[in-house]
């Protein structure tokens, strides 16, 4: 069993369904509420989870209400919390979420607890840190613990994967510590500055980041699949075909099944290929967390074709 740790948010999500968005200064009338457990590190510790990885996630939560749910909901997911900080002050994160009826979301993120995930938090966790196969991060925390993060795991020799989102600029020196970035076509193009169109400019952003110093590149493409490329090898991946319901945590299903994928040493076309079956399954459910599959549902599920 690959052990991973995933460092990154979590949140409450509050979605609302509804047959379009609304425009600037209008009010329409939506559909149905929920509420889901979310942030976009405890979606991919979830997903790890559910995969069968050996989960440690380190995450803040805030002393309420929401930030103790979250806590017995990883322990059901037999995630270890010993490394889940408390934040006396700041409430736990939380999200505001419309979907369409196309399965389409926008999202409005309130950090809350996640703003002061430090260094010192990730350190109470270095022996597991420097154990682990693949530290999994992403961009709704510091990123000063972000690039600390990176720091630890290259110095432990694990294999970083860094997931670029929310999409933001990051420090130059953050990219030689990662074994692999995989942003979507927007941060792709915020990272690069190449417009993402044609798979000509997917292949020449892949190859900026390489320039950078990452060592393995996916540009995730959502209903098309995934691209791949590094130093030797370059292809991409098709996704099942899937009526979508929901597309919240697509990308976060992704990156925490590519992670075990990984972890237990598979090769990069089956990791990438399993990543896309588990995130193509994931939207035809609504939620975050609730939506991310377990392994046996992807190697039996009839719901997507090729």
């Amino acid at each position: 069993m690959s052990k991973i740790i995933v460092i990154g948010s979590s949140n409450t999500d509050m979605v609302v369904k509804t047959t379009r968005f609304p425009n600037p200064g209008e009010t329409i009338l939506g559909g149905t509420f929920f509420m889901f457990a979310g942030g976009k590190g405890a979606n991919q510790a979830v997903a790890a989870a559910r995969m069968g990885g050996d989960i440690t996630f380190i995450t803040k939560t805030g002393n309420d209400i929401f930030g103790k749910q979250a806590i017995e909901g990883f322990k059901k997911e037999n995630i270890n919390t010993d490394f889940i900080s408390t934040d006396a002050e700041k409430a736990s994160g939380t999200a505001l979420i419309i979907v369409n009826e196309a399965g389409e979301n926008k999202i409005v993120v309130a950090a809350g607890s996640n703003d002061t995930l430090a260094e010192q938090d990730i350190l109470k966790a270095e022996k597991q840190i420097k154990e682990a196969e693949v530290i999994l991060l992403q961009l709704e925390i510091p990123v000063s613990s972000v690039m600390f993060a990176a720091q630890l795991g290259i110095q432990s020799e694990s294999k970083v994967i860094l997931n670029p989102a929310p999409a933001q600029k990051l420090p130059d020196e953050l990219f030689a510590n990662l074994y692999l970035i995989t942003p979507n076509e927007t941060e792709a193009e915020l990272l690069t500055g190449v417009s993402i169109k044609e798979d000509a400019s997917i292949k020449e952003a892949a190859q900026l980041l390489l320039d950078k110093g990452v060592r393995n590149v996916i540009i995730t493409l959502g209903s098309r699949g995934a691209y791949f490329q590094n130093e030797y090898q370059s292809f991409f991946i098709e996704a099942p075909t899937v009526e979508a319901v929901d597309t919240t945590a697509a990308g976060d299903i992704f990156n925490g099944t590519l992670a075990v994928a990984l972890g237990n040493k598979k090769d990069w076309k089956s990791a990438i290929e399993l990543a896309c079956k588990a995130a193509s399954l994931s939207v035809t459910r609504m939620g975050a967390q609730a939506s991310a599959p377990y392994l046996d549902e992807i190697l039996t599920s009839s719901n997507f074709y090729f």
